[in-house]
């Protein structure tokens, strides 16, 4: 069976997409500048462990990556 984690993890790492050692999907995050929201809503999540206790950082990260959105050509 796959190991648990996004499905895009592994094709990522596999073009070299990613730096050693590091997450694609912190890497492919971090290039739209919304990592610090990312991390706060999993935090949240792994403290919590129910994202509706992680509506305030749901709301950061969608609004951050909305920005990122309208910013693209």
């Amino acid at each position: 069976m796959a190991k648990a984690g996004h499905a895009w993890s592994r094709a990522a790492a596999e073009q070299g997409e990613a730096e050693e050692g590091e997450d694609p999907l912190d890497a492919r995050i971090a290039r739209t500048g919304c990592l610090e929201q990312h991390r706060q809503l999993q935090e949240c999540m792994a403290e919590r462990q129910d994202w509706r206790h992680c509506q305030e950082e749901l709301r950061a990260f969608g609004a951050c990556m909305a920005r990122r959105q309208q910013r693209q050509p």
